[in-house]
C-alpha cells in the first residue's frame, strides 16, 4: 500500500479545540440577542453625535485655538474604547449565566484545561468587541458626510489601521480577561453590574476618552496609572491625523507595553483562578 495515499491524522491540540467552540458559542449567542448590538455600540454612537454636538464651541484643548480641534474629533477614540468596554461587559455576563444555566459546570468536568476555558471566553468577547468598534471607525467618515458630525483628520493608512486593529485587541483582551475576573466570583447579574459602574465605567472617564484632565494634578496621576489610559492614547495617535489631537501623549510603544502587560496579567489572573476554583 502506497504511504503517501494515506490521510494525515495528525490530531489538533487537546486545548484548540474547546478554546473556538467556546469562543464560537459567545458570537453563535451574540447573533441570537441582536438587542446588545443596540446597547453596544447604539448608545456610545448617541453619545458621540450628543456631546459633539451639545459641547461644539465650548471644548478646547491646552494649548490650541479653539476651531482647532473638535470635541467630536478628540471624543472618537474615547467611543471607540467605550465599544470594547461595554462589549466586554456584555460578554462577560455569559460566565455567570453559564454557571446558573449548569453549562459552566459541565465544562469544568470534562477534560478540557482550564487556561483553554478563560481563553475561549476570552477570545468570543474580544472578536466581537473587535468588530463593533471597527465598525463605529467605519461609520464616522459616513456621519460626516450626511452633517452629523463635522470634519475629522482621520489617518486612513495602513499603519494607521493596523496600529488602531492592534490597539482594539489588546484593549478588548484586557477587558474582557478583567470583566471574567470578576464574573467568575460573583453570583448575580445585578451585582455584577453594580461592580462595574464602579470599577470599569471610572476607568474609561479617568483614560483621557471623555476629558484630557491635565489641568488637575490629582487627576493626571491617576490617569497614568490607568492602564485604559494608554489604550486611548496608542489608539488616538492611530486614527488621527491632526497634531493637535495628538499633543503630548505617551509613545506608542509604551502604550504596547503597559496593554501587553496589563492583557497578560489579567489573563494569568483569570487562569489561576479558574484552575485554583474546582467547582462554582
Amino acid at each position: 500500500m502506497n504511504e503517501s495515499a494515506v490521510p494525515s491524522t495528525t490530531p489538533r491540540p487537546a486545548w484548540l479545540l474547546p478554546i473556538w467552540s467556546l469562543a464560537q458559542r459567545e458570537i453563535v449567542r451574540f447573533l441570537r440577542q441582536r438587542s446588545r448590538l443596540i446597547g453596544a455600540i447604539g448608545q456610545p454612537l448617541i453619545f458621540w453625535i450628543l456631546f459633539g454636538a451639545g459641547l461644539h464651541g465650548t471644548f478646547q484643548l491646552q494649548g490650541t485655538s479653539a476651531n482647532d480641534v473638535s470635541f467630536q474629533e478628540y471624543f472618537l477614540p474615547g467611543v471607540a474604547i467605550m465599544i470594547v468596554l461595554f462589549t466586554s461587559i456584555f460578554a462577560s455576563i455569559s460566565v455567570i449565566q453559564d454557571r446558573h444555566e449548569g453549562f459552566l459546570q459541565g465544562v469544568l468536568v470534562s477534560p478540557v484545561p482550564r487556561s483553554s476555558i478563560v481563553l475561549g471566553k476570552v477570545l468570543g468577547g474580544t472578536l466581537l468587541a473587535l468588530v463593533q468598534s471597527a465598525l463605529f471607525l467605519v461609520l464616522a467618515p459616513v456621519l460626516q458626510l450626511v452633517g452629523l458630525a463635522p470634519a475629522i483628520q482621520l489617518n486612513l493608512t495602513l499603519a494607521g489601521t493596523s496600529g488602531a486593529l492592534l490597539f482594539l485587541t489588546l484593549v478588548a483582551i484586557g477587558l474582557n480577561s478583567l470583566g471574567y475576573l470578576f464574573a467568575w466570583k460573583i453570583d448575580s447579574v445585578q451585582g455584577y453590574h453594580g461592580i462595574m459602574s464602579v470599577v470599569l465605567l471610572p476607568m474609561w472617564l479617568m483614560s483621557g476618552a471623555f476629558f484630557p484632565g491635565d489641568q488637575s494634578p490629582w487627576l493626571r496621576v491617576v490617569m497614568r496609572l490607568n492602564p485604559l489610559t494608554y489604550g486611548v492614547a496608542g489608539l488616538r495617535q492611530c486614527v488621527s491625523s491632526n497634531p493637535n489631537v495628538v499633543g503630548d501623549l505617551p509613545s506608542i510603544p509604551l502604550c504596547l507595553a503597559v496593554l501587553f502587560l496589563f492583557s497578560f496579567i489579567c489573563l494569568a489572573a483569570d487562569v489561576w483562578l479558574t484552575r485554583r476554583d474546582q467547582g462554582v
